[in-house]
């Protein structure tokens, strides 16, 4: 306690309030660069140079966490309940969100933000460079933050659907924590990115209105997944029917394009990869209706046909105008469940026969630092049936980070340095556990 008693009662405050990390930030950003009129960067702190030394000490010395200590958050991120948190800005935030009442299968998935946090542990900023794409995305341009979890009902779909409606919207709508690029000006100020960790899928559809609402267009979805989940609530036979019934994890689609959420041009369809579900009745007319709402197809079979992860990359990118100045918004919707069940059993609705977890990053990594992507989820991880060495949530926290990777790596393109970084005050030299 040597340290902590030698500081002013106004410096001991602050360290209680902010966390000797937070507070050398605050008080090295203050003094650097001066206050620019938004949230603390007004106040004068009084703390002398003697005590932000020594709080320098206790950071050096304690600040840093190894990949098995610590409070459990997504690669060790700084957690902000930012819900309840509208002066925390972020570039990029991963938000929870526990849900699985609307399975038609096995439940479970309200776990697996839990399980995919978990899994993460190894990934940390000083450990976090990813040598194919050469950058690493904890340390790079980017304010990328753990949100925590939407505090979803298991009690009621409806209210839940409202909940993670909101909330996106709540968290969508926000100023990013850095400002437009040389780029970007012109057009308004920049919004930050979200990536869901599920939760059963049906929270695409929240996902999805809530960027129509925060971009103002129809949006593309890059969907990959067994299934198709573009089906009509009446593929689901009951005697039972109800409105809120339509709501689950195989009809979220066919919803979000009934609301006009999805691009209905067929020059700009929407697609699925991996597929390999079984379809309704006797004939394939599930793949009518499907391509009725504009959706292509990629087969899990088809990355055999099309020459390997290089294939269906390049079968994606064909549907695509890279040279337009004005790309199309793009959301990246990932059923854990495109794995194979030899690679992720932990799931709802397993299907043999699908790609494995190398496949799919490799795909991956030639689409989300090309592409314009605005949002992203990793669902259907149910940890209850995966096995003891975590192999689903590990695919899910590794696809996590691969894009993080292509959104951080695009923001690079798109005109954002580290010189910019530092010269606007914004210090991402830290180590963010």
């Amino acid at each position: 306690m040597r340290i902590l008693t030698s500081l002013s009662s106004s410096a001991a405050i602050l360290l209680v309030a902010f966390g000797s990390h937070q507070l050398v930030q605050a008080c090295q950003h203050h003094h650097g660069h001066g206050g620019d009129g938004d949230g603390h960067d007004n106040k004068q702190w009084t703390i002398t140079p003697e005590e932000l030394a020594e709080l320098k000490e206790l950071e050096r010395k304690w600040g840093t966490d190894w990949s098995f200590s610590g409070i459990t958050t997504f690669a060790h991120l700084k957690h902000v309940k930012c819900l309840t948190t509208p002066s925390e800005k972020f570039d990029i935030a991963i938000v929870g969100a526990p849900f699985d009442t609307a399975t038609s299968y096995r439940p479970g998935a309200r776990f697996g933000p839990r399980a995919i946090r978990q899994a993460s542990s190894r990934q940390t900023s000083f450990r976090g460079f990813n040598p194919r794409a050469s950058i690493n995305p904890y340390a790079s341009w980017a304010t990328i933050i753990d949100c925590g979890d939407i505090p979803i009902t298991p009690f009621d779909n409806a209210v839940a659907l409202e909940q993670m409606s909101e909330a996106f919207v709540e968290l969508g709508s926000r100023s990013a924590a850095l400002g437009e690029t040389e780029k970007g000006k012109g057009k308004g100020k920049r919004k930050p990115k979200l990536i869901t960790l599920g939760g059963d899928h049906s929270l695409a559809l929240p996902a999805l209105r809530a960027l129509r609402k925060v971009y103002g267009r129809e949006v593309r979805v890059v969907h990959f997944d067994a299934h198709l989940d573009t089906w009509h609530p009446a593929k689901y036979p009951s005697a039972w029917p109800s409105t809120q019934s339509h709501f689950n994890h195989g009809s979220m689609f066919w919803l979000a394009g009934q609301e006009g959420l999805l691009s209905n041009s067929s020059p700009a369809s929407n697609i699925h990869a991996g597929l390999r579900t079984r379809l309704s009745g006797t004939d394939p007319s599930d793949f009518v209706d499907d391509a009725s709402q504009n959706w292509l197809r990629i087969s899990a079979d088809d990355i055999d046909d099309l020459g390997g992860p290089a294939g269906v990359i390049a079968a994606i990118m064909d549907q695509f105008d890279l040279n337009d100045p004005d790309p199309d918004p793009v959301y990246l919707s990932i059923d854990i469940d495109v794995l194979d069940p030899a690679f992720a059993p932990g799931t709802g609705t397993p299907e043999p026969g699908g790609w494995t977890t190398r496949e799919l990053i490799r795909i991956l990594r030639g689409l989300v630092d090309v592409l314009n992507v605005v949002g992203a989820d990793v669902v259907e991880v149910s940890p209850a049936y995966q096995g003891r060495g975590e192999e689903t949530a590990l695919a899910a926290a590794q696809v996590v980070y691969e894009v993080l990777t292509g959104m951080v790596k695009r923001g690079l393109k798109n005109g954002f340095s580290e010189e910019k970084v530092k010269g606007g005050g914004v210090d991402k030299a830290h180590d963010e556990l």
